[in-house]
């Protein structure tokens, strides 16, 4: 009989479920807000600039990788906020050759001299390597995320249902885009490392998505979206250690189950 409490008993397990119960919280909540505002072109070009944050911390001699993913992913945040307010139907074509450009000049960089096998991990990602101070400062921006999405939600909700009465209403529509769009920045940035940077925009859209299709209000939209995550990621990290695969590819196929039977019962609810 298998013992379902035995990956427990390792240390670098139980660091890893409480990355988990920080990580996809962040995602569930997030992911509602860029499903709403259709910006996940958006969080997939931010996810894979990871590698020309790290390039260009290499060609600058910055020793941090870490530090130069986020200061080059906020920047690079805040270029494809202000491309994407452009009112022109070519927009998400313009960010994806912004995108695709990028992620090409860090890969050259980063192969040169066949130096990129170093830093392949991070394509799927290694949660189980996660130490106590990482899980630091992802307890610090989960917090700042909880304080932004206290204060802030009910603007960016109405941001999002009519940009121009959110302007009427005396929102400034600009600070509150750049500052999500940064926030999601952080909070890619400091997952990347643990989730990957192949799946990363999977688990910001499918929970959200899963809960959107069976949801009939705000409240519960949200409800679902992290009660989705959490089970994803916590089942996920459970199913890999006793098969053997990697955590964030079996988190991302949970969700995506999950998101097929939604879809199918949200089908069929709305088909009675």
């Amino acid at each position: 009989m298998i013992d379902w409490t035995s990956w427990l008993d390792y240390g670098f397990m139980r660091y890893a479920l409480i990355a988990v119960l920080i990580i996809t919280p962040l995602f569930g909540l997030m992911g509602t807000m860029i499903v709403n505002k259709k910006m996940a072109y958006f969080s997939d070009a931010l996810g894979h600039s990871a590698l020309t944050g790290i390039a260009v911390g290499v060609v600058f001699g910055v020793q941090d990788t870490n530090l130069s993913m986020v200061v080059f992913a906020v920047i690079f945040a805040l270029l494809l906020n202000k491309i994407g307010s452009m009112n022109t139907a070519s927009t998400d074509t313009i960010i994806s050759v912004f995108s695709s450009c990028s992620v090409a000049v860090g890969l050259a960089i980063l192969s040169k001299g066949g130096n990129f096998s170093k830093y392949s991990s991070l394509l799927v990602g290694d949660i189980l390597s996660i130490t106590k101070a990482e899980i630091g400062y992802l307890a610090v921006i989960f917090v700042i995320t909880i304080l932004f999405w206290l204060f802030g939600y009910n603007a960016l909700n109405a941001i999002c249902i009519h940009k121009t009465l959110a302007k009427s209403e005396g929102i400034k529509v600009k600070v509150f885009e750049n500052l999500f769009a940064v926030l999601v920045a952080l909070i890619v940035m400091l997952s990347i490392k643990w989730v990957g940077i192949l799946i990363i925009n999977a688990l910001l859209i499918l929970p959200a998505a899963s809960a959107r299709n069976i949801s009939v209000n705000m409240r519960e939209y949200h409800l679902f979206s992290l009660v989705f995550a959490i089970f994803s990621g916590v089942l996920g990290l459970m199913v890999s250690y006793y098969t053997n695969v990697a955590t964030g590819p079996m988190i991302v196929i949970i969700a995506s189950v999950i998101y097929f039977a939604t879809f199918l019962y949200g089908r069929n609810e709305r088909n009675k």
